[in-house]
């Protein structure tokens, strides 16, 4: 079978862009010989669409589209996530469903089977699931459809235990199908894609048929897809695999029944479809950042550049998502700023070939100091004055951003925002955290990645130590442990919910640990204040981790 799998990247709620892109990309795989054409879970309304769900118009407005899209199918059916009203009166309001469209209309309905609930995922909110997955019959053929979740239950994933029963598989494997898709709209973090390659594999041995996945690409607000779609034949050999972060329909031919596929051609697999570890967190970040700023409406970026590492590394994000000549990098100078960090960030600006000012902020220190000089009187200096500094430059980078219009990058990384080393309504302002799920020492990584050829962060900016410059000779290991315990230590408290005597016992000094949890806890009411952060880890800032802000738990 000649099977068309339509890796778009498609727009919450642009329902009639989504249907155009749809449409294009069937025409095309058509064209090109496809029997059968899939496109990813929810493309026609975008994933995830969260509480749109719950305006009024919102899903019979997605059902006349899907009717448009159905009503251009023609001989060659096409599998269209899309969203469908539960009518029966009980459960949830709407299905996550797969509409199989033939010759003008929508023949079937499939729905999905296990709704995750977890992480980022919400869709018990709002889908009620399925029973059992669908078969469809086609020229022969018994297609078992599946979308996304529901072949998330292998025995090396944890989250199987959410659901009871027979697994969408097992129901599948009674059915003796000849091909099962699967919908996908998968979120990417890294080390992620060579356990969905094992799911697929898996799916198709156990169920002694090829399968395929289609997933989406892209960027939702937080949330990164990053394609990758394959099929695999009976045996589980991987026959074909699409790019990684970038759209891309193809053609691909299923051998029938149990049969083995001959050794994949040359081609078969995307160059991008296994990758480099750094290579993927860059590109992920690159087209985060890409498709926040133009599905918002920006067309262009700020990032101040301090002259360190997670400046610079914002900044190259920035010109490679957006282009040279939508980036504009301001230095912001004060009586503390070293010359070389003011160096560094005028280098960096040369290097990138974007557009590169600065605004000194002394006198507005200054003045600031003074005009709270009566009420600070008789206190000594501390945070508060230190603090003024990144407010100023807030103040001035949030004028500049309104000014022009352009998306304001904050440069905070994952261990600064867990331990609360940034200031709010400072550092913290802007539109959107494009480091924030990045630990420090990955930025450090990500750097000398991107100057494996060339130099383009400053040298100086890698090997110096890193430092706020918010009061004379400070460094970051003033107040905090270096970084790589720091991470460590973060990576066993946030992502994997160590507990202090847990990260003790792994050999971490008590007092470090204590101390590090303690800033973890105290800066909740930060976070929830911060801009939105791409997502790049399994347990990200954010949506994903809803820790209170008032509470007395310690670990």
């Amino acid at each position: 079978m000649r099977l068309g799998l339509a890796q778009l990247n498609p727009i919450v709620g642009d329902l009639a862009g989504n249907r155009r892109r749809i449409l294009d990309a069937y025409h095309a795989l058509v064209a090109q010989g496809a029997e059968l054409v899939v496109f990813p879970e929810l493309v026609l309304c975008g994933y995830p669409p969260r509480d749109l769900l719950f305006k009024r118009r919102f899903v019979p407005d997605t059902a006349e589209a899907l009717a448009q899209v159905a009503a251009a199918i023609g001989d060659v059916p096409a599998l269209i996530g899309t969203v469908e009203p539960n009518d029966t009166g009980r459960g949830r309001p709407f299905h996550n469903s797969a509409a199989f469209c033939h010759r003008g209309r929508v023949v079937a309905l499939a729905r999905k089977r296990l709704l995750p609930t977890y992480d980022v995922f919400d869709e018990d909110r709002y889908f009620e699931p399925a029973s059992a997955p669908t078969v469809v019959e086609h020229q022969g053929r018994r297609i078992g459809i599946t979308i996304c979740e529901d072949i998330w239950t292998h025995p090396m994933i944890s989250t199987r235990r959410l659901y009871t029963g027979r697994t969408p598989l097992e129901q599948l494997a009674a059915e003796k199908c000849d091909l099962m898709v699967n919908l996908s709209a998968s979120p990417w973090h890294y080390d992620k894609d060579s356990l969905r390659v094992k799911l697929v594999a898996d799916a198709a041995r156990a169920l002694g048929c090829p399968v395929a996945y289609v997933n989406a690409v892209g960027g939702n607000d937080e949330l990164i897809f990053d394609g990758r779609s394959l099929a695999c034949d009976a045996t589980g050999q991987v026959i074909a695999g699409l790019a990684a972060f970038a759209e891309e329909t193809r053609v691909v031919d299923l051998p029938d029944g149990r049969t083995a596929a001959p050794t994949p051609a040359a081609g078969a697999l995307h160059p991008t479809f296994a990758q480099n570890e750094l290579k993927d967190m860059y590109e992920a970040l690159v087209l985060g950042l890409r498709d926040y700023a133009h599905k918002s409406g920006f067309k262009r970026a700020l990032v101040a550049l301090s002259g360190g590492i997670d400046s610079a590394l914002v900044a190259v994000v920035a010109a490679d998502a957006l282009g040279r000549d939508n980036v504009i990098g301001v230095s912001l100078p004060s009586v503390i700023s070293s010359q070389h960090s003011r160096d560094d960030a005028r280098i960096l600006a040369h290097n990138l070939g974007i557009r590169f000012e600065t605004i000194g902020i002394a006198e507005a220190v200054a003045a600031t100091e003074a005009s709270l000089q009566p009420l600070f009187a008789g206190r000594p200096r501390d945070v508060a004055e230190e603090n003024i500094q990144a407010r100023i430059r807030g103040v001035l980078m949030m004028a500049l951003s309104n000014k022009f219009g352009s998306l304001l990058l904050t440069t905070g990384n994952k261990s600064e925002v867990a331990v609360g080393y940034c200031t709010l309504y400072g550092d913290m302002c802007g539109g959107l955290a494009v480091i924030s799920d990045v630990f420090k020492t990955q930025v450090y990584a990500l750097s000398r990645w991107v100057n494996r050829d060339r130099e383009i962060i400053p040298r100086n900016t890698i090997d110096k130590a890193p430092s706020a410059e918010l009061r004379p000779n400070q460094t970051d290991q003033d107040t905090l442990p270096p970084y790589d315990m720091l991470d460590r230590i973060l990576h066993g408290y946030v992502e994997e919910g160590l507990s202090s005597r847990d990260l003790i016992a792994q050999g971490f000094s008590e007092a470090v640990v204590n101390d590090v949890i303690r800033k973890v806890d105290l800066n909740e009411y930060k976070r929830k204040q911060a801009a939105p952060g791409l997502r790049i880890t399994p347990l990200a800032f954010g949506v994903g981790r809803r820790i209170p802000i008032v509470q007395k738990y310690v670990s």
